[in-house]
C-alpha cells in the first residue's frame, strides 16, 4: 500500500520511525498538499457566494489549479520516499573491483540527482500553492480568511523543508552544471516564498 492510501497515524508511523524513508521530503509533500486543500477549500467558500460574486469566476479558474496541485504534491510524498530508497540501494551496491566501485559511483550520482529532484518538485508545487494563497487571501470568503494563511504557511513550509532536502542532496553531487541549475531553480522562486508575510499581513487585517 503507498503512503497516500495510508491512514494518517500509520504514515506518521512511518515517518517517526527508525527508517531513512518516509523523510522529510515526503513529509515537504504532505504540507504542501494540506495547503493546496485549504486553497481549494476557499474557493469552494468564495464560489457563488452573494457577496463575491465579482470574484467568483476569478475563484473557478483558481479552484481546480489548487486541486492539480494537491494532486501532485500527494504523488510526491511516494515519490520521495521512493528515490531516497534508490539511494541507499546504491551506496549498497559492490565495490571489491574498479568495474564495481565504478558501476557503483555512477549508480550513486544518478540516485542523488533523482533524490534532488523530487524535492526540486515539491518545492516548485508548494511555491505554487502560496502564489495562489496571495489571491484567496486577499479576495476570498473572508470568515475562510484564516484558512488561507494557513495554506499559506504550509505552503511556504512544505517550500523550505523541500528546499532542505534538495541542498542536502547537491552537497554530495560531483555534476557542477547539474548543481548550478538546481540552485538556480531554487533561487527563481523565492521571490514567490517571499511574499508569505504580505500574505499574513493581509490575512490579520481581514480577521
Amino acid at each position: 500500500m503507498s503512503f497516500i492510501e495510508s491512514s494518517l497515524t500509520d504514515f506518521t508511523a512511518e515517518l517517526a520511525s527508525a527508517a531513512p524513508a518516509p523523510g522529510g521530503g515526503s513529509a515537504a509533500a504532505l504540507s504542501g498538499a494540506l495547503g493546496a486543500s485549504l486553497i481549494a477549500m476557499v474557493c469552494r467558500l468564495t464560489i457563488g457566494r452573494k457577496n463575491y460574486q465579482a470574484v467568483s469566476a476569478e475563484f473557478e479558474a483558481i479552484l481546480p489549479r489548487a486541486e492539480e496541485l494537491r494532486v501532485v504534491l500527494l504523488d510526491l510524498i511516494q515519490a520521495d520516499a521512493a528515490a531516497y530508497t534508490q539511494v541507499i540501494d546504491a551506496y549498497q551496491l559492490p565495490k571489491e573491483t574498479d568495474e564495481q566501485k565504478a558501476a557503483r559511483t555512477t549508480a550513486i550520482q544518478n540516485a542523488l540527482k533523482r533524490a534532488a529532484e523530487i524535492p526540486m518538485r515539491v518545492a516548485e508545487a508548494c511555491a505554487q500553492v502560496l502564489q495562489l494563497s496571495e489571491t484567496t487571501a486577499a479576495h476570498g470568503n473572508k470568515n475562510a480568511a484564516s484558512d488561507a494563511g494557513a495554506g499559506a504557511l504550509l505552503a511556504e513550509a512544505g517550500f523550505r523543508a523541500a528546499a532542505l532536502n534538495v541542498e542536502i542532496n547537491l552537497h554530495l553531487i560531483q555534476d557542477h552544471d547539474y548543481v548550478l541549475m538546481m540552485r538556480s531553480r531554487l533561487d527563481a522562486l523565492k521571490p514567490i516564498t517571499a511574499k508569505r508575510q504580505a500574505i499574513l499581513d493581509v490575512v490579520q487585517a481581514r480577521l
